[in-house]
């Protein structure tokens, strides 16, 4: 196996609630007021619908905000993984990724382990573009039991809220989160920050119509089902966590430029700042070396 290539989910689809659009001559992300389901291939008019998204819909051009699933992992960890992160938006490839003590970084001399005091104590962060970002993986059907849809985003609301149903339910089923027939619901909140205006967050929560009672005693059922039937899902958590450890980080650059586009996009240009984007330093020239009038390179940490 590569060296240095992280193992992942296989991905069928994607899950959003939003959009990347064309606004003067930028690509900016839109949000949304419902989920919508992709493929990963992106056509003229964007990312083109998986056949599953208007399964879902009770009607055509309903909108979508609950959508049934089931986690392939026990462990929430591997289920939904958190961090502090930063791409170079110029070639989408990570730079940071941090948990708030330590970071993995990728400077001049390879990748390095350093600490990390959250993006408010971050002299590399202070220059912008490091946010909280998460990835969660579910399944949706019983098609394909090992491949998944994958929800991106950088909402904290989304981020705290998910990260606490994913524990919460792990302990309350004795460790059978695997086992537990879910749903992703979205959900409106107004802040003083959105002036009265609703924004959209994701929970994760029984399915409409089932007790907690209800989906406690299936999922005991379908974990019984399972090991009678060989299904070792410890292994496969194993399996899975080993996978995410043999990368620095998660996503490849390929990746990274569709991830930059839609959550980490470019600050509008100030009036006043006339520099051309070529006579720029990139944020690697920034973060790789600095070079003093003897040519001497001296390494940022």
């Amino acid at each position: 196996m590569l060296k240095g290539l992280a193992l992942t989910p296989p991905v069928l689809g994607r899950i959003s609630i939003g959009r990347v659009v064309e606004r003067d001559g930028r690509r900016l992300p839109e949000k949304d007021d419902e989920f919508t389901i992709t493929t990963q291939v992106q056509g003229r008019e964007g990312w083109i619908p998986h056949p599953v998204d208007q399964t879902l819909r009770e009607t055509a051009g309903a909108k979508l905000r609950a959508v049934p699933v089931r986690l392939p992992f026990n462990d929430p960890d591997l289920v939904m993984r958190a961090s502090y992160s930063m791409f170079d938006r110029r070639t989408g490839r990570p730079v940071c990724v941090g948990n708030g003590e330590t970071c993995k970084r990728a400077t001049a001399e390879g990748v390095q382990t350093l600490a990390c005091p959250s993006p408010d104590g971050c002299a590399l962060a202070a220059e912008g573009g490091c946010k909280p970002y998460a990835r969660m993986n579910v399944r949706i059907g019983d098609e394909d039991e090992l491949g998944t849809f994958v929800f991106r985003t950088t909402g904290f609301n989304s981020i705290r809220t998910l990260a606490a149903r994913l524990h919460y339910l792990q302990a309350l089923s004795g460790g059978l989160l695997a086992s537990l027939p879910l749903e992703l619901r979205l959900r409106g909140k107004s802040t003083a920050q959105s002036f009265g205006t609703p924004i959209f967050y994701v929970d994760l929560t029984t399915r409409a119509g089932s007790s907690l009672a209800e989906t406690l005693a299936q999922a005991k059922d379908l974990d019984a089902a399972r090991r009678a039937g060989g299904f070792d899902q410890e292994a496969l958590d194993g399996a899975a966590r080993e996978g995410f450890a043999r990368g620095a980080f998660e996503e490849s650059a390929e990746e990274g430029v569709a991830v930059v586009q839609e959550f980490f996009p470019e600050p509008p240009p100030h009036p006043e700042n006339t520099a051309s984007r070529s006579s720029r330093r990139t944020l690697r020239d920034k973060l790789s070396a600095k070079a003093d009038p003897s040519g001497h390179v001296h390494s940022h940490n």
